[in-house]
């Protein structure tokens, strides 16, 4: 078993421990004490970046066939134990990770547990399943894609920002490959990839680890390692090596946005401290209402309602800065396209400062702190960082090197990244029809 301590944790001292089971499950628990509560994340190394080619949204669509059941808990049955035992569950899956999460008082972990090692190896569908599912899943994207226009905005600017790799495919999957889905797929898919030796089990809360390690060695110790691989196939593409510009009109759309978008290297992709010198960039721009970008585009130029943007950080093959901006009244898309890119350039050039960059540095690692008290947000930043490639090493020294970040770093990356070459706009405005009504 190895041990490390979170070193921005307040000085509470708390301990997060890692061992693995002989099948090959990584099992990492944080005790936290305060109240009788246990949260469990189950994560698996599979997001939609690994969905076969031709079949977009298969790892969505399988962890929405994980709720169909087992025989010995038919559909239905997950969610009314859950509930029967005072407890929350939830699952989302992104481009890398699909995960699984259960919040319940400390003494119903067992039964949560059971649940999650009997799905999987044990789980059931049928044909018509399958097919009723398909149905949801499509409804799911026209509700939440077809029918938002930024959504559609997003869709275009992701698959310019990387071209001929699976991020550049959306999560959920196009309609037309989704109306193709089979239970043949979806069972091949499952067996690959859902086993101990390819998933994370975090346990945050008011336990042991001696606890959990023998409760694990119970429910998820008698399930055997897969013999299939793990296919991550990966290409690796160029970014784009001149500036896109996606424009979409809609009259769904309410004011004018801008966005823009430039591939950067991710946590697990980076070279030493380029993603800490990315992620304190970010903040000191996109920080909220204290940010620059807020700053200069709606206190001081008074052309948004609001702007940010952020980093996206924990994707196993590269990361995206983005940068977006809603329009005052009366403020055209080309006026605050002008003054983004005025912005970014000033950025690139280097403008932040050591007060910057202190202030930076201090809020980020208090926030760090804060989340710490959430069991939710520990689990979900360990268990993220862990299934996308982060050791728990690397986990708990993130303090560390953010505090060793210098202006120096940041202008070098800024110099780096932001170059206009490589960047893909998005622009989303009210069509004629709308602006007549």
């Amino acid at each position: 078993m190895t041990e490390g301590l979170i070193p921005a944790d307040g000085g509470l001292g708390r301990k997060v421990h890692e061992f693995f089971l002989e099948n090959g499950l990584q099992v990492v628990v944080i005790p936290d004490h305060r109240a009788p509560v246990a949260t469990q994340m189950l994560w698996y190394k599979v997001g939609s970046a690994d969905d076969p080619k031709g079949i977009s949204g298969l790892a969505h669509f399988v962890e929405h066939l994980m709720f169909k059941g087992t025989e010995a808990n038919p559909p239905g049955q997950f969610a009314k134990v859950v509930a029967r035992n005072g407890g929350e569950f939830n699952a989302f899956t992104r481009n890398d990770v699909t995960a699984y999460f259960e919040r319940v008082a400390k003494d119903r972990l067992p039964t949560v547990m059971a649940l999650e090692a009997d799905r999987m190896i044990n789980l059931r569908f049928s044909a018509e399943e399958v097919k009723s599912e398909r149905d949801v899943v499509l409804e799911e994207r026209r509700s939440r894609v077809e029918n938002a226009p930024n959504a559609i905005l997003q869709e275009r600017m992701m698959a310019a920002l990387f071209p001929g790799h699976p991020y550049g495919i959306p999560v959920i999957g196009w309609y037309e490959e989704i109306e193709g889905f089979s239970p043949e797929a979806a069972v091949e898919f499952y067996k690959r990839y859902y086993a101990p030796n390819n998933a994370v089990l975090v346990i945050a809360g008011d336990v042991t680890p001696e606890e959990v390690r023998t409760l694990a060695e119970e429910t998820f110790g008698p399930i055997p390692a897969s013999d299939l691989e793990p296919v991550h196939v990966r290409p690796v593409t160029a970014a784009p090596t001149e500036p896109a510009v996606i424009h979409v009109a809609d009259p769904r759309a309410g004011r004018i946005t801008v966005q823009r978008y430039f591939p950067v290297p991710s946590y697990p992709s980076a070279k030493p401290g380029e993603a800490e010198a990315l992620d304190l960039m970010m903040r000191i721009v996109t920080g909220g209402a204290a940010g620059k970008l807020y700053r200069r585009l709606v206190v001081e130029e008074k052309l948004a309602a609001t702007a940010g943007g952020g980093y996206v950080r924990p994707l196993r093959d590269a990361g995206m800065l983005a940068f977006d901006a809603i329009a005052a009244e009366g403020v055209s898309a080309e006026e605050l396209e002008a003054a983004l890119t005025r912005f970014i350039a000033e950025l690139r050039e280097g403008n932040i400062t050591e007060a910057d960059l202190t202030r930076a540095k201090s809020a980020y690692l208090a926030q760090f702190v804060y989340a710490a008290d959430s069991q939710d947000e520990l689990a979900a930043h360990y268990g993220g960082f862990l299934s996308a490639g982060l050791t728990l090493d690397q986990i708990e020294t993130w303090p560390e090197r953010i505090d060793q970040v210098t202006v120096a770093d940041i202008e070098k990356v800024a110099a780096t990244y932001l170059d206009p070459a490589r960047s893909v706009t998005g622009i989303l405005e009210p069509s004629a029809e709308s602006l007549a009504a």
